[in-house]
Order: structure tokens, then sequence, then C-alpha cells
């Protein structure tokens, strides 16, 4: 845990550096990038507030068990420089992927004695014909040159092919030859396409791999029993101490670690307490040949991601430092905004996650098909709310034009009209019912594998016949709206165990205070007799006429084995038009109001998707979920700050845009700094907390 929370670190203090950062020529960027980056270091390097960063950053960085300053007392003078626009890229396959950041050096001395603070002690840095670079971690390289310098964080696993029958990945052993790389595919590894070549099965290879199961279960059972005898040694010495042996400091390791060469996150163990603490009974030996092996697994993978990278390097030095986008990337780009991204979801899911499951899944075919789009998100950090405007626009223009038109539903007043400015959030929908089924026809179409083609054509056509969509789209138009009106406390019982000093389990029944929704969910029907059939069969039903109950105009649903669930009863109704599902009758009566509830009904009914949620109305009705006392204080600290979200979809420029803004509550410069603040307040409020523990 501390080596991955030292690692953790590290990536956080070399990426906060680049953050800002990039170089302001160009490079060529790979043409397979599934993730691109553009932040406008002009303008968020005027938002930040170095004074207040600086001391929480030298916090963070310290190593807390040494009580250690930070190696590095001032972030803002790295030798990086903040003010250029910075451009990331991320590349994935089924064996490699990785993440790049080229960025500007405005003073490269001060840039090397900032790297020289957070590489491991004792690294050297290597010197190429015309770069340098150095491995901060076993998958983390950074490189420079003047005032050019690239960040790579890469991956690598060995790849394998699934069948139906799980056919197991025959490739694990690393052989040396990997040192070194032809030319002839030093582009492939650079454009992300690196694939090992495919070997044919030798069953003589699989027995080997299966007598090497066969020793690992053995050393397993070893471990395993080893193990034990060790929880055995720990429960008598806390019978006699009654607290755990206080940990011996190691002095650090002061030898040099050599240039590029995989050093193994092997712990190093303090000398055994005295065998007069556990009764006489034999020391414990521990088996470290499973670690070795690791070890050297994990050695063979560094020299290939060393390879990786020093394959982009090499490249990105010797270019003429171009950088070109395609316009796809950039369709939907403000020059405004603080931070630019784009994401090729349909490639992460068709050649990423998906790619190698095996084939009667059909991942790839219809979720692939589904996220087929150009994906963009343009992030504001304005002065007094955050703003994320994000669009969706699918590569196929056909399947584009069908989602836009479910997006182009009537609007309904009736739905709107139970919108008001004392609740906790809510959700309004706009769509048109009726073109939704087109919608999943064309993303349907032509995902089966292509021997079932002809059935999967079938049967799409036999969908359209049997299915009488306008009857259908009468029964649910495609306007709806969910309200949380608040959440009120409960008193229910449930059962706990105690037991007795010999560990005899004795049944206990308790209570406690939980918070349950108090809301209303509501759609347009065109269809009021549908409805109202099926809420009858409900109440005549033996089955269901348990649960289901009518009185007057309302159908009721109360569940009374479940009366100490969060939802044990429910009202339904129709009403001019409407289906009511809610908690309380008394949330179907229209309220007055007033001016703040009035415009934000207006706005519902402009948009085919638009919400608001008050979170210091939800953290309020969530009170009671906060037990300990650094829960109470975050949860004061964060009634105080946080704010409100508002969202709005709308068919725009061709794609459906999504705009979210976030409204904050607290005397922060801008909203950077606002969620820095919050942030730093928590982590007080943790580390205040945190107990001394003596080991």
């Amino acid at each position: 845990m501390k080596s991955l929370f030292s690692k953790t670190q590290t990536i956080f203090l070399i990426l906060f550096g680049f953050v800002l950062t990039f170089a302001q020529n160009s490079v060529k960027d790979p043409q397979n990038a599934v993730f691109y980056m553009e932040v406008n270091g002009k303008q968020l390097n005027k938002k930040i507030n170095w004074e207040k960063f600086n001391p929480f950053l030298q916090e963070i960085a310290k190593d807390k068990g040494k009580n250690k300053k930070a190696s590095w007392n001032d972030y803002s003078k790295t030798g990086i420089k903040y003010d250029a626009t910075q451009y990331h890229y991320a590349t994935m396959n089924d064996s490699v992927k990785s993440y790049n950041t080229h960025f500007t050096l405005e003073n490269p001395e001060k840039f090397q004695e900032f790297i020289n603070s957070v590489k491991k002690k004792g690294q050297e840095v290597t010197k190429k014909n015309n770069y340098s670079y150095v491995d901060i971690e076993d998958d983390i390289f950074v490189a420079w040159s003047g005032n050019r310098a690239v960040l790579s964080m890469i991956s690598y696993q060995k790849p394998y092919k699934w069948d139906d029958d799980y056919a197991v990945d025959s490739a694990v052993a690393v052989v040396d030859s990997v040192e070194i790389i032809a030319d002839s595919i030093k582009t492939d590894i650079l454009n992300g396409n690196y694939e090992e070549e495919e070997k044919p099965f030798d069953y003589k290879e699989e027995i080997g791999y299966l007598k090497d199961d066969i020793k690992y279960l053995k050393e397993s059972i070893k471990d395993n029993n080893a193990e034990i005898l060790k929880l055995q040694k720990d429960i008598k010495y806390l019978e006699k101490h009654h607290k755990y042996p206080e940990e011996k400091k190691v002095p650090e390791l002061t030898e040099a670690v050599k240039d590029s060469t995989y050093t193994p996150n092997a712990e190093v163990l303090p000398p055994p307490i005295s065998q007069d603490d556990y009764y006489g009974e034999e020391p414990y030996e521990v088996d470290s040949s499973y670690q070795k092996e690791m070890d050297s697994l994990n050695i063979e993978k560094f020299k290939i991601v060393k390879k990786f990278a020093e394959a982009r390097f090499d490249q990105y030095f010797s270019s003429n430092a171009e950088f070109s986008v395609t316009k796809d990337m950039l369709s939907f780009r403000d020059p405004n905004s603080d931070v630019f991204i784009y994401a090729d979801y349909g490639r992460i899911i068709n050649e990423g996650i998906y790619k190698n499951m095996p084939a009667s899944y059909n991942f790839t075919g219809i979720l692939g098909k589904m996220y087929n789009s150009n994906t963009s998100y343009n992030l504001y950090f304005d002065k007094d709310k955050v703003r994320l405007v994000n669009n969706y626009q699918h590569k196929d223009s056909e399947i584009q034009k069908s989602i836009s038109d479910v997006y182009k539903g009537k609007k309904n007043k009736k739905l709107a009209a139970l919108i008001n400015d004392k609740s906790v959030g809510y959700y309004v929908m706009n769509v048109n019912g009726s073109k939704y089924f087109d919608m999943m026809y064309g993303l349907l179409e032509n995902t089966g594998e292509s021997e079932y083609q002809k059935e999967m054509e079938l049967m799409m056509e036999t969908m359209k016949i049997v299915l009488d969509e306008e009857a259908i789209a009468k029964i649910a138009p495609g306007n709806g709206i969910f309200v949380l009106n608040e959440l009120k406390s409960k008193n229910v019982e449930y059962t706990d165990y105690d037991y007795d000093e010999n560990y005899n389990e004795k049944e206990v029944k308790k209570t406690k205070d939980v918070m349950v929704p108090d809301f209303t969910f509501a759609f347009a029907t065109e269809n009021e007799n549908y409805w109202k059939r099926v809420f009858n069969v409900l109440t005549s039903n033996k089955a269901f006429a348990k649960n289901f109950s009518k009185n007057g105009e309302f159908y009721a649903f109360k569940d009374e084995k479940n009366k100490n669930g969060y939802v044990d009863q429910l009202f339904f109704t129709v009403k001019e038009g409407i289906v009511y599902v809610t908690t309380s009758k008394d949330n179907i009566n229209t309220n007055s109001q007033t001016e703040v509830s009035k415009q934000w009904m207006k706005d519902s009914s402009k948009y085919p998707l638009s919400g608001r949620l008050n979170i210091q109305k939800l953290l309020i009705g969530l009170d009671k979920e906060f037990k300990s006392k650094s829960e109470r204080k975050t949860l004061d600290l964060l009634r105080k700050n946080v704010g409100e979200v508002y969202f709005k979809t709308e068919v725009k420029g061709g794609s459906i845009q999504t705009e979210m803004n976030y409204d904050i509550k607290n005397s922060s410069e801008n909203s950077l700094m606002y969620f820095f603040d919050l942030f730093d307040e928590i982590y007080k409020i943790s580390e205040s907390e945190k107990p001394l523990h003596t080991l």
C-alpha cells in the first residue's frame, strides 16, 4: 500500500506540473489516438493561485513516515512554460496502452532540477544523441531536449486470443530478444498498431505450462500454511503483550540505481522479533521463490516498455515537431474554453475493451455501433460556475439523423408544473417516442455476424410489422418528469448480532433512522384507458392484490414485508392525460410557483432533456448517513460550500449537445480555485482525524 501511494503521489506531481503545458511547436499525432486533449494554458495560468497551491503540494509530497519536508519548495518554478497550450493524446490496443504529453520548457536547467527531485534516488539520466530521458517509475518516462519535453506513461500486457471455449493464452514467458526491436516495426509501435504474431498451438508447450500450474498450486499451499502459522504466532503475541510488535526502522539504501534498470518493489522486512515472544516456536521462514519469479517477469516487461518509450522519443526529437490533428477531433472545439477533450468511444470499445472477448458475446457489434461517434467536451472555469459542454455526433449520418429526430418531441406544460423551488432536484424529458423505434432499428441493423446477417434483417423486418409503433407511442409519447421533493427520516428495525465472551452468536433487534426519498414520477399518455386497465388488473389479480389496492382515484402499493425498506408504499393514478407514480398523494397537487421555479418551468419546456440538482439540500437530507466525527466535519464543510447543478440537452450543430453548469457558493477567486479550496479543507480534516499508530 505504501508503494502504491508513493507511485500515485509521483504521478500526480509530474502530471500536475504538465497540466498547463505543451509545446508551442507541433508534433506528429498518431492517427490511432483514442483520446485527445488541449488545455488553454494562457487562461488557466491566470486562474491558479500558486501561493495556495505550493503549500498544499509540499504537504502531500512529503514522506509522512519520516516527517520530511517536500524536496521541491516552489512548483510554480519547475522550469515548465505554464502559459503554453497543452496537448495530450492516448493510444491503445490489446497489448500496448500509452498516455503522452508534449510540453515546452521555459528554463531547461530548472526543469532538470525538478526531475532530479522526483526521480528515484540515485537514478542516472540516460543521454541519447539528441535528447536525455529518465524513468520516473517503471512505466513512466520523461525526455527533454532544449525547450521541448515529453512525458509517456506506457503499459504492456501480453495479448491473448479468446474463443468460445475460453482458449488459454500460450504466450507467458518473455525472452531476452525483446531488447532488439527491428526498425521495420518501430513505426507500428509508434502508431500503437503493434501486435505479436500468433503462434500455432503446441501441445508440448501447453503441457509444460500445466506442470508449472501444478508447481504454483503446491507453492500456494505452502504459502497458505506459512501464513496460518504466522497468524497463530500473532495471536499468541497479542495475548501476551496486548499489542503488535513495534516496527524497527531500516536504514535507507544509499546504493546508486543504475540507469534504466528495473528495481523490484520488494518490501524490506525488519529483523524478526524475539522468539521468546512466540513461546519458543520455530522462526517463520519466508519463501521468496514466487517473488523472485514475479520480479523476473516484471524486469522483462520493463525492458519492453522502455523500448516503446525510446522509439517514441527517437521519432519526436528527430522530427520538426509538426502536429497534425484530424478535422473530426476538432469539429466542436471552442478556442475560448479552458480545456478541450475528444474521445473516440467507438474505437475504445471495438479495439480496446471488448476486442478480445469471445465472439459469441458480440459486444463490438452492438456497443461498438452505439458508441461509434465523435464525442467532445469543452470545459470552462468561470468566476461563479463551472461549465461543461458535451457534443455527441454519430459517425453514421443516417443514425445521427434518427437520434436527432428522437430529441424533437412535443412540450408538456402540465408536467413542468410539478417543478418547485423547494424540491431537491428534477429531471424532465420531452422526446419523440415514436422516433425511438427508428433509432433502435438503425443501431441494431448490421450488428450480427455475417453468417447470420440475413436472419438478423428478417428479425428486424418482423419487429417492424408486429410492433404498432404509433399505438405504443400513444401509450407513452415521450414526455416525462422525475421530481425528488425531499429526503425524509424514517425509523426502521433491523437485525444485528452480539457475541458473548465465548463468541456465541445472539440475534438482537435494533432500530435506526434512515433517509427515504419523497418523489414523484409522471409521464404523459394519449391512452388513459390502457393504464387504468393495467392498474385494475393489479388490484383484481389474486397474486398482485395482496399488495395493490384502490381508494377513490388512487391505486396504492404497500409491501408489509418490506416496511423497513427505503420505499414501502407508492400511489398511482391517471389524471388529465398524465400517469403519476408518487410516494405521497399531495405531490401531484401543483403548488404556487415562485419566480425562480417559473423560470425553471420555462427552461424545462424548451429542451428535450433538462434537470437540476441542489446538492446542498441533498446533503441536508443525508444528514443521518454521516456518523463519525470526521464525516460530520466534512458534511458541515460541504453544506456551506457545495452549489447547484443544472443541465440541458438539445440538437445543435448536427450533434446532440449537453451543457452542464455547476454554480459555486464560496469566496474563491474562481471556480478552479473553488475546487482546490474545497479539497484542501477536506484533506486537512482527514489528516487531523488520523490516529497515531505505533507498530
